[in-house]
């Protein structure tokens, strides 16, 4: 159940918030100004500035959202992350004692693979979906359209290299979602701090992805 509540979770909203932050108040700043553009889940590395604190603030404060951890690597930092609240886990690679200690507390678990043997391994360990990363690396949407003929009925979220450009290409090429990081949070808006031009580009970018379904 849980497994299909975060398909359609993703099936939603086509896009997925990725906040690497070194400073907690950025961080609450940044997950608000994507939130208000209508984004309902943001994902926080697990090397961010204090992201146990960071995500349990956040469940709080954005009850409409899904909020959850990133960047895990290791079975300790899973655990700190379950502890603090966060709804799904997403990790750069696959590990499957981590798919596992997820799936005993039926939270939705997103490794990281790039080849086609590294995705079936990933799905067959468990897997909520798969995280393909670096997407960039190997000709974005034109690499995962190649993977749609024998990989089609894995759920697959392209990231790193992902931008409001070719988010809709990756969609159009197979992917149920996209994680986007630092390409929503532009370092001159930041600086700025123009939380409301960031809040606008998140809604901009929700609208065009959703186009799809129609």
């Amino acid at each position: 159940m849980y497994k299909q509540r975060w398909l359609d979770l993703l099936h939603h909203y086509r896009a997925i918030a990725v906040i690497r932050s070194p400073d907690l108040k950025l961080g609450m700043q940044l997950a608000h100004a994507v939130a208000q553009g209508g984004m309902g889940l943001i994902e926080i590395t697990w090397n961010s500035d204090r992201p146990a604190d960071l995500i349990a603030l956040l469940r709080q404060q954005l009850p409409h959202c899904t909020i959850g951890a990133g960047t895990v690597l290791t079975s300790n930092q899973m655990q700190d992350a379950i502890a603090c609240g966060a709804e799904f886990l997403f990790s750069p690679h696959t590990h499957p004692p981590l798919i596992e200690q997820a799936i005993e507390v039926n939270i939705p678990i997103i490794p990281g693979a790039l080849t086609p043997t590294e995705i079936v391994s990933a799905w067959q360990a468990g897997a909520s979906s798969v995280k393909v990363f670096p997407i960039q690396a190997l000709g974005g949407s034109h690499y995962l359209k190649s993977l749609q003929g024998p990989l089609g009925h894995i759920p697959l979220i392209p990231t790193g290299g992902v931008t409001p450009n070719n988010a809709l290409g990756l969609i159009k090429a197979g992917a149920i979602g996209v994680g986007l990081s630092t390409q929503l949070f532009p370092l001159s808006l930041v600086k700025a701090q123009n939380w409301q031009a960031i809040s606008e580009n998140s809604h901009r970018l929700l609208a065009q992805l959703r186009r799809v379904d129609r």
